[in-house]
């Protein structure tokens, strides 16, 4: 780790005569244990207008202090737990399991043909996706946070020090590194890559956000999403904290204490921007670009100019997920548990799911095959849930 990189965590326990920032970086950090400072908003009553019912339910081990995204390939969901569990199922059906040898904190990144987690120690590890066979095992410069992207003859892997690795998906190769140069201080996140056909996309700590060359991971172009702004650190810290997302020819991101801004994914040409903080992470749609800011309060803006649509704040300070376009709808999770349905439309609730009560800190992700998504609690359980 950078020296003088102060962690999510470390900052939080720093700030006790700064109450506001102090009470939001607590609700916003997926890696502690302490309970908000400022209480929850209560659930909304509403008259469903959708269903959620389950598919299927699992169990994979606790996340424990880590963040842990199911990975969805056709009718394949693959999970990881931090003591090293790894599965593959197909419809509810466990059609492997196995141990990783080691604790994981990392995972799941999958194309369907590989399966690839990460170690507080920043190993790289491999599966067969087929039946769970290891295939190799690389190493990175740091603790791996976030899921390693896959695809084709790729694997992409993001470490804690904000480097950004590329392996041969072969035989685990490295082919290149790249890095830039970090502000002194940081938040501690789980962000992740966008990887496509011809480019990567990751946002950085102070705002930026780079397209990188997945053949050699050369810089490509580099944008700003947010300026630091204020006269202490603290007040500084503009990270891009959450994954960018890649639709069509836009590529948007958003960062804490600063922007949402979406841009020419081929040039890096600003499109549009607009303030809101958060480290949830967004996700567009056909008509919007859909944001969980740091209160938890979901707002939605127009694709194509930025401008404000709508605003749905009545799970305030609930730890909301990033929201997931699903149809016409938009799901997210809480920090009890619960599976939200919004309306795209003007950020209506339509329908609710209860899961086991534990946190869902990691997005839900979509099913191939089904109107539905996939849903991996602290605690391990896994949810597949239908949208009628």
């Amino acid at each position: 780790m950078k020296p003088g990189l102060i962690l999510l965590a470390g900052v939080a326990l720093t700030l006790a005569g700064c109450s506001s920032l102090s009470n939001t970086l607590d609700t916003l950090n997926p890696f502690s244990k302490a309970p908000p400072k400022v209480k929850p908003a209560e659930l909304p009553n509403f008259k469903p207008a959708a269903e959620i019912a389950r598919l299927w339910q699992a169990n994979i081990g606790a996340a424990g202090e880590y963040v842990f995204t199911p990975a969805v390939a056709g009718d394949s969901v693959y999970v990881a737990a931090r003591d090293g569990a790894l599965a593959r199922f197909d419809g509810g059906r466990q059609v492997w399991r196995i141990s990783a040898g080691q604790v994981l904190s990392g995972g799941v990144g999958t194309d369907g043909k590989l399966v690839v987690v990460g170690t507080p120690k920043g190993d790289v590890l491999a599966f067969h996706a087929e039946d769970g066979r290891a295939v190799w095992q690389a190493r990175a410069s740091s603790e791996i946070l976030a899921a390693p992207a896959v695809q084709g003859d790729l694997v992409a892997v993001r470490s804690g020090d904000a480097r950004i690795f590329g392996f041969a998906a072969a035989d685990g190769k490295r082919r290149w590194m790249y890095q830039r140069s970090t502000p002194a201080l940081a938040l501690r996140s789980n962000v992740g890559l966008a990887l496509t056909d011809n480019a990567i996309y990751a946002g950085f700590p102070g705002g930026k956000l780079v397209a990188v060359a997945r053949n050699n991971g050369a810089a490509l172009w580099e944008s700003t999403v947010a300026q630091p702004r204020g006269t202490t650190e603290l007040e500084r810290i503009a990270d891009v904290a959450s994954d960018p997302v890649v639709a069509g020819s836009t590529v948007c991101a958003v960062a804490y204490q600063g922007r949402v801004a979406c841009f020419d994914s081929d040039n890096g040409r600003q499109l549009w921007a607009r303030d809101i903080s958060s480290v949830a992470g967004l996700d567009v749609g056909n008509r919007g670009v859909y944001v969980t800011d740091e209160k938890s309060a979901v707002q939605a803006f127009d694709r194509n100019s930025g401008a404000s649509l709508w605003k749905q704040d009545k799970l305030s300070m609930r730890g909301v997920t990033r929201p997931l376009v699903v149809g016409s709808r938009l799901a997210i999770a809480d920090f009890q548990g619960h599976v939200h349905l919004l309306s795209d439309e003007d950020g209506a609730f339509v329908a609710r799911y209860a899961t086991d009560g534990s946190a869902i800190v990691a997005a839900p992700r979509r099913l191939a095959s089904e109107a539905g998504v996939v849903v991996q609690t602290k605690t391990g359980a896994v949810h597949a849930l239908t949208i009628k």
